[in-house]
């Protein structure tokens, strides 16, 4: 609107006062800041040619009517500023055409809180950057063991968590392509690399590197977990059902979401070996409620994996190993199974329940696991859970989409001029693991963490988390004297923007 009232002024002015003859100029519009110019220069954008007409009385003109005498205008006069209202209204149309084209260009080129983002007129053709910086700290007590006579402790200090940067796209309105690159630990390493095809009435099909279809802990993207970091359950998942290069066929209903996919090893797993192990999971989630307040949340979800030819089932290591990290940077593991070799093939069984009612959350879900062995070694069975509760202390509901929980939107940001506090989220969880049966011994653990999540705005969270022990059975650390490591605190903070 700005924009427009330069324009308008200009206008006036060129239609102000008859004291001249007929004029022309050439106007310019800086396309940055909006000014008017009568001379052309860098971003400068023509607008045209305008001419100024004074009509000019005729010396052979005949004496004026009696009521134009009394003061009305004469019909030369009356001509010329009929010409130079219609005048002023085309280069009005031009102004608002321009404008036009000024709003359409904004449409097409925006920054916000999901990023920059580009698309044709057309929106045949979309092009976004996007990306996540999550800065860690903790700090460990209590911490002090031996492990095979040797003393260990948990690491303290600080790291970049994840340092992604993201790029996505669409071609033809139905292809899209989504790359994630991280850039942590001071390494890069590849997240999301993939292929959609979305023309489908039915279905979506992704190719390339990608998350499995199974437990929606996992599904879900780290900027929207509650905690720092999955639960213990993720002890079974992650070596098994975390990201890898395959293909998945998804879809999903006014309430209900599928998913089924088949799937080779992550991009780093095969690091030299011949061959690779392949899977094949699915997912389906159910919402008998879904509202903006209210929400029910039920799924379940399977997996089957076989090892290579070679037997191995994943990399050189030829077999997969279940071992829990008190956090990122303590390098320090509570329980550990080894590597397990001769392995057959894996089954698992994954069933999930959640629920949203106003500023309160709370859910759950469960992992089985049958590990099959070669060689007259017995098959193994492991299990894992948890159960989480928040409540957000600002009132805001935590937000459910196509079968996953996303972030709390704060209804208002943080700001000291405003005087919003953004949104407060306290948060409890327990969680357990069970990787013991029978003669095989590789532990078993039960955990408690708590969270204060403050989401400052919709893309910048602080988090500050504290975990502890609960019980430990057959762990391969002990202390000085030769006790349980039950007693080990882990406190964590982490600052992170997402868009």
């Amino acid at each position: 609107m700005k924009y427009l009232k330069l324009m308008l002024a200009a206008v006036a002015v060129m239609g102000a006062g008859t004291s001249s003859g007929a004029f022309a100029i050439d106007l310019y519009v800086d396309t940055k800041t909006k000014h008017i110019f009568a001379e052309p220069g860098p971003d400068r954008e023509p607008l045209g040619t305008y001419e100024r007409v004074q009509g000019t009385p005729s010396t052979n003109a005949l004496p004026a009517p009696e009521v134009e005498r009394a003061g009305q205008p004469a019909s030369g006069d009356r001509n010329a500023r009929i010409k130079e209202k219609a005048e002023r209204a085309q280069l009005v149309g031009k102004v608002e055409s321009l404008e036009e084209r000024f709003k359409e260009s904004e449409k097409q080129l925006k920054l916000d809180k999901n990023g920059l983002q580009f698309e044709t007129a057309d929106k045949n053709f979309k092009f976004k950057i996007g990306g996540r910086i999550h800065t860690d700290y903790t700090h460990s007590s209590n911490d002090h063991f031996f492990r095979g006579g040797v003393p260990v402790q948990a690491n303290d200090g600080a790291e970049l968590r994840r340092g992604r940067l993201e790029f996505a796209g669409t071609f033809f309105k139905d292809w899209d392509f989504k790359s994630q690159v991280d850039f942590a630990d001071n390494q890069v390493g590849v997240k999301d690399m993939f292929i959609s095809y979305r023309g489908l009435d039915f279905a979506k099909i992704n190719v390339g590197h990608q998350k499995q279809a199974f437990s929606r802990e996992l599904q879900e993207s780290s900027n929207d977990l509650m905690f720092m970091e999955r639960s213990l359950m993720n002890v079974l998942n992650a070596p098994l059902v975390d990201r890898a290069i395959g293909v998945n066929l998804s879809s999903r209903g006014k309430n209900w979401t599928g998913q089924v996919g088949l799937f080779g090893e992550s991009i780093d797993a095969n690091n030299d070996s011949l061959d690779e192990s392949w899977g094949t999971n699915s997912r389906i989630t159910f919402a008998p409620l879904d509202e903006k307040t209210r929400i029910v949340h039920l799924g379940v979800a399977g997996n089957y994996r076989r090892p290579s030819g070679s037997g191995q089932l994943f990399g050189p290591s030829n077999g997969v190993r279940f071992r829990h990290e008190t956090s990122h940077i303590t390098n320090l593991f509570p329980i550990d199974s080894g590597a397990l070799g001769n392995v057959e093939d894996v089954k698992m069984l994954g069933l999930e329940a959640s629920g949203v009612y106003g500023p309160l959350s709370a859910g759950g879900e469960y992992t089985h696991s049958w590990i099959g062995r070669r060689n007259g070694l017995d098959s193994l069975s492991f299990h894992g859970w948890y159960g989480e509760a928040a409540w957000t202390l600002t009132g805001e509901s935590r937000q459910y989409k196509e079968g996953k929980f996303h972030r709390v939107e704060p209804t208002r940001n943080f700001s000291f001029s405003k005087g919003g506090w953004g949104a407060w989220e306290l948060a409890a969880r327990i969680a357990g693991v069970d990787l013991n049966d029978g003669a095989f011994r590789a532990g078993e653990m039960k955990n408690f963490t708590a969270a204060l999540n403050w989401y400052v705005n919709s893309n910048l969270r602080f988090m500050f988390n504290y975990d502890r022990i609960l019980e430990i059975k057959d762990s391969p650390l002990v202390t000085a004297s030769g006790g349980k490591p039950d007693d080990l605190n882990t406190f964590m903070f982490r600052s992170q923007i997402a868009f």
